[in-house]
C-alpha cells in the first residue's frame, strides 16, 4: 500500500511514532501537573461535569471494576469533591454529581495542566508553533474517525 509517498512500513513507523509522542505527552501532563489527585480521580470528576452518574455508569465509562470504581468515588466524597443523593426515580440507586468543591478541583488541575504544556511551548520557534497548530487539526481528525 503506498499513500502520498509513503510505504505501508513508513506509514506504520510514523503512526508508532506519533501514538508514542502522544502517550508520553499525556501521561506527563497527568504526572507531572496533577499533585493533587490521581489521574483515575480526576478523570471521575471530568466525568461528573456535565451529568450526574451512578457508580455503575462511571465504572462503564471507565472501563473499571464497580468496586473500583466504588474506592475511587469513596475517595472523592471524602474530600468533598462529589456528593451523593438518592436516585428519585429508583430508591436503590445513588447519583453522584459534583460539588462547588469538585469544579474547583478540576479548574485548578486543568490550570496546571496548561501551564505545563505552556512552559514547554515556550521554548519553541514561531515554525514550530506553526507546525503543532497545524498538526493539532490533523490529530483531532484522526481521534474523531
Amino acid at each position: 500500500m503506498r499513500t502520498k509517498n509513503l510505504t505501508r512500513n513508513e506509514l506504520v513507523s510514523l503512526s508508532n511514532d506519533i501514538r508514542l509522542a502522544c502517550m508520553r505527552i499525556s501521561r506527563r501532563v497527568r504526572f507531572e501537573s496533577d499533585r493533587e489527585l490521581p489521574p483515575h480521580q480526576f478523570s471521575v470528576l471530568a466525568r461528573l461535569e456535565g451529568a450526574h452518574r451512578t457508580n455503575s455508569e462511571l465504572a462503564d465509562i471507565e472501563r473499571v471494576s464497580q468496586p473500583s470504581m466504588k474506592r475511587s468515588t469513596n475517595c472523592l466524597v471524602e474530600l468533598g469533591y462529589i456528593a451523593r443523593a438518592a436516585d428519585p426515580t429508583d430508591g436503590r440507586q445513588v447519583i453522584l454529581s459534583l460539588t462547588p468543591e469538585g469544579r474547583q478541583a478540576l479548574k485548578r488541575i486543568r490550570r496546571h495542566r496548561d501551564e505545563w504544556m505552556l512552559s514547554r511551548f515556550e521554548h519553541l520557534s514561531e515554525d514550530e508553533l506553526d507546525l503543532l497548530r497545524r498538526a493539532s487539526d490533523v490529530l483531532a481528525k484522526v481521534a474523531s474517525e
